[in-house]
């Protein structure tokens, strides 16, 4: 694989551009940060001319692939028309309308631009409607990276390592970061209902809302244990708090109705971003009307310049038209080529004595070289071989495989058995030709 250009580029706009990157995540690509010179499908091409199948999928938004023709159609549509005007446009009472159709948690919403500021109103919302101030949140959930949720976070292409947090301190996940910014948050492990009871029992008249990932998706793709979720919707309801959903990664990724429909469990409040508008900056919050109306009221402001601008939700739109078309072929297609790799992937690593684990809750997975049989709780999770998984995703680059190097991979609409086979075959060989996986 040549990268002679792409270290080019990233040496000249390291002279200009702070750190060489737009994202901090991206920095930890090896050998070095790729260029992108375009995209179709499933596949991305990078400016020295390498072609990789794409399951960074740009960090999940693109549920639809790169360039898909009807998303480009309604896109352009709409810019033919304006991209932003400061007012109301008819695009937005549709796609208000649209989310509360199909988001069973949904009576009314609101728009941003981005997943941390969909969480940053979930936040306010549940503060002002309880009048308490606490947040409860868990061990390896990300929730954005706005200073009063964003905790250290171990992530393999995250500098900040989540030392100290295991023993229940929420430690800032930055430089910079206020130093009194994480007061109001409690820390505590998921997937544990008797801790979960005994501190909502105990702090219930300062607590406002419990923010959760259904799936654990950023840290291992952990499924809830059975009754959980169940557990968690009791006690919230029981004691007067809100019960928020972050969706931002399973929002319309595990179907239309998220991961609380697929639970059949309803939060008060859901987050939700990344594949809403296929790649095109927009994010949301859904719930009650009680909740929701305190925008209406007044007694929470909602602010953005660019919020349910014509473009995101001519986007938005596209997306949800595309997935639902013909009774949810799309998520039938992304659960049985993930089921398929995910698969394919096991029955590699026991050929080739590797020792690991892949848990595939839907179209997203999580891929670990571990000595465990499972891996079920985040502290399984951070007994993982992040290095080693590292090496993987950059021996995976040669093979013509673009992956996130934490683990995590997105599956989208467009791929299919073809992309499977050649994925299936680049990891056989990186394992027949790398001794260091073996057991």
């Amino acid at each position: 694989m040549k990268t002679d250009r792409s270290r080019q580029m990233l040496a000249e706009a390291n002279q200009y551009l702070a750190g060489g990157v737009a994202s901090s995540l991206r920095a930890a690509m090896k050998p070095t940060p790729l260029y992108a010179a375009g995209g179709k499908g499933a596949r991305v091409y990078d400016v020295d001319g390498n072609e990789y199948i794409d399951y960074l999928l740009a960090y999940g938004p693109l549920i639809l692939g790169h360039s898909h023709p009807l998303l480009n159609e309604k896109v352009y549509q709409a810019m033919q028309k304006g991209y932003t005007f400061g007012l109301q446009h008819e695009g937005e009472i549709a796609l208000a309308k649209r989310l509360t159709e199909i988001l069973p948690c949904a009576d009314k919403v609101v728009f941003s631009g981005s997943g941390t500021e969909a969480v940053m109103m979930a936040l306010r919302l549940a503060r002002a409607y309880t009048g308490r101030q606490k947040v409860v949140r868990f061990h390896g959930h990300y929730h954005g990276w706005s200073d009063a949720i964003f905790t250290s976070f171990p992530s393999a292409d995250m500098k900040s390592q989540a030392a100290g947090s295991a023993a229940g301190e929420a430690v800032p996940g930055t430089g910079g970061q206020s130093v009194n910014s994480l007061e109001d948050v409690i820390l505590l492990p998921w997937n544990e209902p008797d801790v979960l009871e005994r501190t909502l029992t105990e702090r219930r008249e300062e607590i406002a809302a419990v923010i959760t990932e259904p799936i654990m998706c950023n840290s291992g793709c952990i499924s809830p244990r059975e009754g959980y979720l169940e557990a968690m919707r009791k006690l919230t309801e029981q004691y007067g708090i809100v019960l928020i959903f972050d969706e931002v990664i399973t929002g319309f990724r595990l179907g239309l109705g998220g991961a609380h429909e697929r639970f059949g469990i309803t939060p008060d409040l859901m987050t939700m971003g990344k594949a809403l508008a296929g790649g095109i900056a927009l994010s949301a919050v859904a719930g009650k009307n009680e909740i929701m109306n305190l925008v209406a009221e007044g007694r929470v402001d909602h602010l953005g310049t660019l919020n349910g601008n014509t473009v995101s939700t001519a986007a938005a739109m596209a997306v949800l038209d595309e997935l639902g078309r013909d009774n949810g072929a799309a998520y039938r297609q992304m659960e049985r080529i993930a089921g398929q790799l995910a698969e394919g992937i096991r029955s590699l690593m026991k050929k080739y004595n590797v020792n690991g684990v892949v848990n595939q809750p839907g179209p997203v997975f999580h891929m670990m070289f571990t000595d465990q049989q499972e891996v079920a709780h985040f502290d399984q999770f951070g007994r993982r071989d992040a290095a080693k998984y590292g090496l993987f995703a950059e021996l995976m680059l040669d093979e013509g495989i673009l992956l996130r190097p934490n683990g995590l991979w997105y599956v989208s609409a467009v791929h299919g058995d073809k992309e499977a086979e050649e994925t299936l075959k680049a990891v056989e060989n990186v394992f027949a030709k790398r001794p260091e996986f073996t057991a």
